[in-house]
């Protein structure tokens, strides 16, 4: 009996692996090792010439042909035959298919601009502007003064100037609902006299790509020129969750996690009919997403934040890959290879196998199941002898004087694995209080603050190559910081021991129910499956697979707040 189960399985193996090894060996792949054929829409031909013609530059051995096609139908016909491509949402309607692959490679972002010198910029920038209130000073020109925009009787006219860019009309037709073809205030050539004029212009107003607002020398927005801030959830006022006009790098952090309205945003796609495997076409991507981002600015387009693009990088590195063959073999393995292979198999369950047999059956091996519930507070680790911050560090005096710093174990059960950790440099000094810590997780990331004020001593090296010691040992071999502190015997005072710890932790736990049910109520669909377990339970990693813009909320409603409070205690 027992040979006979052992023969049917032997067999059975070498069966599936005649018939699946040389499917997975011989892929088929569209291009051929030296080249790779491109499709553009044409608003980015010129870009993905460039892009192609740079990474020639530095890659000859693969040849990269740009093919302009403008026709929908024509798009599928080449994405079906494997083609991949950079679209814009304007040329193809076909990214709610849930078989194509796409990413976000660029952004185009039309924004409102006036002088940052107008005499009402401060009630406007604390209440914002409404589409609809737009949508009026545009449409009639009777009523284009500030007094439209602020809902009050200010008189002082509205200096519109307007450019004849298409792209630009476009999406304002689309996020103020009106036509397109409306003439407007005062015409401009371009983008560069039509900021002059507002600069000059304590009164004017504009709409602008952002690339043209921003100044390459100061790293922000040019001189003079300050961005309107829309009232997106029209409550009539700026809130906490709104305030990303201060700055271009808060700006564009804003429009990446949703905050800003998604129709003044045109976004840059690369698109496939499947997960890309082809060597070159992974390689051309990722250039894309790295050297190639310098390619955008003088194209008209946004670079993407560094932690967009690692997130693309990130599902490119996880993705199999499959080199072309160049030779004409079938790409199926030796049989030889085959054999042993099938042997090795058999020698692995006649290991795992025979020594469970008892009495003539098999008895089922137990398996001890893991639990995805989150933890409570009785069951996260919280050491004594350890300081804890309310921002979720924790601090530990060496016996060298040396303070050690770290994240909580509650923080990491919310973030779930951890993927990369950006850290200071050993010898910069910082203030508690202070952002001392990214801890990201595909590109989403929640900034930590210093829990004391001190030296950078070192910091831990494994976090460079294994972040996950930050999940699994986040008081021992996932520390962070070695400090050496300049007010410990203030600061230590405004932390906390564990058993007062866990209770601002049992707080936590009921805010961080209340923060994902409102996720839930706005959105139970897309996230319901993703937050609660059976039963009504939070699941381990809450926020693992949520979106960008919740990991940004929790970071203003969880993390930032508590940072202030040490500042009140002490004076």
């Amino acid at each position: 009996m027992k040979k006979g189960i052992i023969l049917v399985i032997s067999l059975l193996l070498m069966n599936y692996c005649y018939a699946n090894s040389g499917k997975l060996l011989t892929e088929e792949n569209t291009f051929t090792r030296d080249s790779l054929n491109i499709i553009s829409t044409p608003d980015l031909f010129s870009l993905s010439n460039k892009w192609a013609e740079e990474f020639n530059r530095v890659n000859p051995e693969i040849k990269i042909k740009i093919i302009r096609v403008s026709d929908k139908r024509t798009i599928d016909k080449f994405i079906d035959k494997g083609i991949i491509g950079l679209v814009s949402k304007e040329y193809y309607s076909g990214f709610d298919s849930q078989s194509l692959w796409k990413a976000v490679v660029g952004r185009d972002v039309i924004v409102p601009i006036i002088n940052s010198k107008n005499p009402f910029s401060g009630e406007i920038c604390q209440h914002g502007v409404p589409e609809k209130m737009l949508a009026q000073l545009l449409r009639n020109a009777d009523s284009r003064k500030w007094g439209t925009l602020m809902k009050n009787n200010q008189n002082a006219p509205v200096s519109y100037y307007w450019i004849n860019d298409e792209s630009i009309k476009a999406g304002l037709s689309g996020y103020l609902k009106i036509d397109q073809d409306l003439k407007y205030g005062m015409k401009v050539e371009n983008s560069k006299d039509l900021i002059s004029a507002i600069q000059k212009d304590s009164y004017g107003l504009g709409f602008c790509k952002m690339t043209d607002i921003f100044d390459f020398n100061n790293k922000n927005i040019i001189e003079n020129i300050k961005i309107l801030p829309l009232d997106k959830n029209v409550n009539g006022t700026i809130d906490f969750n709104e305030k990303i006009y201060g700055d271009y790098d808060a700006f564009a952090r804003g429009v990446w996690i949703g905050k800003y309205p998604k129709a003044l945003i045109r976004n840059v796609y690369s698109i496939s009919s499947h997960q890309l495997k082809n060597e070159n076409e992974v390689a051309f991507l990722k250039w894309i997403l790295t050297y190639g981002q310098q390619y955008l600015y003088e194209s008209g387009y946004s670079d993407l934040l560094l932690s967009e693009r690692q997130t693309t990088v990130d599902l490119l590195n996880t993705a199999k890959i499959y080199t072309t063959s160049t030779n004409g073999n079938s790409g199926f393995p030796k049989p030889g290879l085959l054999i042993l292979a099938s042997l090795i198999m058999i020698s692995i369950i006649l290991n795992v196998t025979i020594p469970l047999y008892r009495h003539g059956k098999i008895i089922e091996p137990v398996v001890e199941s893991v639990s995805q519930t989150f933890p409570n507070e009785n069951s996260l680790s919280f050491p004594k002898g350890i300081y804890f911050d309310k921002t979720h560090t924790w601090a530990f005096m060496e016996q060298n004087g040396i303070v050690k710093v770290g994240i909580d174990d509650f923080l990491q059960h919310i973030t779930g694995p951890i993927t990369r950790v950006k850290v200071k440099k050993e010898g910069e000094s910082v203030k508690k209080g202070e952002q001392i810590l990214s801890v990201i997780q595909n590109g989403k990331q929640l900034n930590l603050y210093a829990p004391v004020s001190g030296i950078i001593r070192e910091h831990n090296k494994t976090l460079d190559s294994d972040s996950s010691v930050l999940n699994n040992s986040p008081y021992n071999d996932g520390w962070v910081y070695m400090i050496e502190p300049t007010n410990w015997n203030r600061e230590n005072q405004l932390l906390f021991m564990a058993e007062k710890h866990i209770l601002n932790i049992k707080s936590e736990l009921s805010r961080l129910k209340d923060f994902l049910a409102g996720i839930l109520k706005a959105d139970s669909e897309k996230y319901a499956q993703v937050i609660m377990q059976d039963g009504g339970e939070l699941k381990d990693g809450a926020l693992s697979n949520l979106g960008p813009e919740v990991w940004e909320d929790f970071q203003t409603n969880f993390i930032d707040p508590a940072r202030q409070v040490w500042f009140y205690e002490i004076f």
